[in-house]
């Protein structure tokens, strides 16, 4: 798979772990940045990273910040994305598995490379299992979720 992942300052000092974690996995990695500890607006990064899995040049994505929350919130907002803070391994793959969520948020100041790395891992080796035998009940809900998200307010 083709993987974006970016970050804001904070989650800055995480990135190469991260980078290293899914390229260990065997997919692609496409670095949107940012490169430094200098302060960013994580609204820009996730905005990146989003545009890429609406075009489909990305399948998935991982978002680091101080929290994982405000790149959450700013990548939800953009059609198509469906962002989540996971600083667990179940919540990690059960969101693959069961909501179809294509990226993964994650604090940095929340928790540790270790973690961080495992975390991912199952992020990329899980798969929505959508119509599998006796799963309907997910991809019915997944439909839902899409359908909220085309109405208008």
């Amino acid at each position: 798979m083709k993987i974006a992942v970016a970050c804001d300052h904070a989650g800055f000092p995480l990135k190469r772990a991260i980078l290293e974690t899914v390229r260990a996995a065997g997919h692609k990695v496409l670095d949107l940045g940012t490169d430094s500890a200098e302060p960013v607006d994580y609204p820009d990064y996730a905005e990146k990273l989003g545009r890429l899995i609406q075009s489909g040049q990305a399948e998935r994505g991982i978002l680091l910040c101080g929290s994982g929350v405000g790149a959450s919130i700013a990548a939800n907002k953009m059609q198509g994305v469906y962002a989540c803070v996971c600083h667990d391994t179940y919540s990690a793959h059960q969101g693959v598995e069961h909501d179809d969520m294509n990226v993964l948020c994650i604090g940095t100041r929340i928790i540790g490379p270790a973690l961080a790395k495992e975390i991912v891992t199952a992020f990329l080796a899980a798969r929505f299992v959508g119509n599998d035998s006796g799963q309907e009940r997910h991809a019915r809900r997944v439909e839902k979720v899409r359908k909220l998200e085309s109405r208008k307010a």
